[in-house]
């Protein structure tokens, strides 16, 4: 069991990315949804530098990004690209702090892990950093010490939080499947070897300095074994996207005390179904597995299947409150 699983994490909170563009009113909403488990919000809206790749990139150490007509790419120095990514992430911060007052409890905050960075950030040649293995090195020494600088920054604005650390990774299953197309589109990259992508991964979880960290992957066949010997607290994922060939990891997760962060609302506009209905799937998969139904509230938080930004506002809104009343759902009723 890891370090950090007997941690209780709260029952509802968001995946990261909000639709809009001010920064004031998605801390207003995050925390007014979220009384216990708030997260600093992601507006991609803003354009380059807000969005998953480009916050993350600003967060580098050492190492710097701007934007070509393929994506991002990494340079010698800091530019326009890299000042606006760091200059939204101060005023998200700054958002935050103002509606985090007096808070103690816990906070997520989140940032692109560095499988899916390697896949997404071109090295000057255009291929991606995936593609050389002493640049995903690099690349992730580069990253954990942003994530150590902006984890310290959080704690310094939030001191009352205990920090939750969430790396979204939905690219992991196509780097370790050998899946991520090489810049002409005519080949992919070759698979990367599952030891040297779980001792990465276990690198910069270590960061957290013993705050729990979760993994992210809103694609199909979330590693979770692999997930959770690299010391991740937590797995979110697409609840919808799960078969019952994942049936045996996830039992070996939650016995191992992984907690599930199950991503069962929706993230674009749509009808919801009754607070019950939107937990039903994670009651028969208990089932399922023979857990016990009083496991899970300990063991499951609800979420939105992904990040919000392609979601109208308001029904951004109504998916946060939603999955609040899912969780309370699943308490009172685990049968």
């Amino acid at each position: 069991m890891s370090e950090n699983s007997q941690f209780r994490f709260p029952g509802a909170t968001g995946v990261g990315s909000l639709p809009g563009t001010d920064a004031r009113e998605a801390a207003k909403t995050v925390t007014g949804s979220f009384e216990d488990f708030p997260f600093l919000a992601e507006l991609p809206a803003r354009g380059p530098g807000a969005d998953m790749i480009g916050r993350t990139a600003g967060m580098l150490v050492e190492l710097y990004a701007r934007v070509e007509p393929s994506g991002w790419r990494l340079g010698d120095r800091p530019g326009r690209d890299t000042r606006r990514a760091r200059s939204w992430l101060v005023e998200d911060l700054d958002a935050l702090e103002e509606f985090t007052q007096g808070y103690e409890g816990e906070l997520k905050v989140q940032a692109v892990g560095p499988w899916t960075l390697a896949a997404a950030l071109e090295l000057r040649n255009g291929e991606a950093a995936l593609s050389d293995a002493g640049a995903c090195r690099d690349l992730a020494a580069s990253l954990a010490e942003g994530l150590r600088l902006h984890l310290a920054e959080v704690r310094r604005r939030v001191p009352g939080a205990r920090l939750v650390l969430q790396l979204d990774e939905p690219s992991l299953t196509a780097v370790l499947r050998g899946q991520v197309r090489t810049a002409s589109g005519y080949r992919t990259h070759r698979a990367v070897d599952r030891q040297v992508v779980e001792a990465t991964l276990r690198d910069v979880v270590a960061v957290a300095g013993g705050d729990p960290v979760t993994v992210h992957s809103c694609a199909p066949d979330v590693p979770f074994a692999l997930l959770r010997r690299a010391g991740a607290a937590a797995v979110s994922f697409d609840f919808a996207l799960l078969t019952e060939r994942d049936d045996e990891a996830i039992g070996e997760a939650v016995e191992a005390g992984t907690r599930l962060f199950a991503g069962v609302v929706p993230g674009t506009d749509g009808p919801l179904s009754d607070p019950a209905g939107s937990v039903m799937g994670v009651r028969t998969l208990w089932r399922r597995l023979g857990l016990h139904p009083g496991l899970l509230a300990e063991a499951v938080t609800v979420t939105p299947a992904c990040g919000l930004a392609g979601a109208s506002p308001a029904y951004a809104r109504r998916a946060l409150a939603h999955c609040v009343r899912a969780a309370r759902s699943l308490a009172d009723n685990p049968e």
